[in-house]
């Protein structure tokens, strides 16, 4: 069973709830985003974005505008307290994580130490 968790946990940005809701209507999927954490990248971890259909067995869920944001226990922990964010820039569009813990990060942004 899903959990429902504090905002301070970690939150969902109205710009990318916004974002994920648009996408998931064009696919015909629930706007639901689930954001992970890998080992990887070019600074140690790595962010993986995707909708998701439901949440999981131990996965905690912040909703923002009717949009649910879904992460598991386990990458929890290695952004809590972070917003994910939907930037639009000159150099393109993308979701990003603001995350407190990051230690550094790469020109990415998709990946991070700790």
């Amino acid at each position: 069973m899903s959990e429902t968790t504090d905002i301070a946990d970690i939150a969902l940005s109205p710009a990318a709830a916004a974002r994920v809701a648009l996408i998931a209507g064009k696919q015909g999927k629930p706007a639901m985003l689930r954001l992970s954490v890998e080992g990887g990248g070019c600074a140690g971890f790595q962010y993986k974005f995707g909708l998701a259909d439901a949440a999981g067995e131990g996965d905690i869920v912040v909703q923002t505008d009717g949009v649910r944001l879904v992460v598991d226990d386990v990458s929890l922990d290695l952004v809590r307290g972070s917003v994910v964010d939907f930037v639009e820039s000159l150099g393109g569009a993308a979701f990003q994580v603001r995350n407190p813990q990051a230690a550094s990060g790469c020109g990415c942004g998709t990946s991070f130490s700790i």
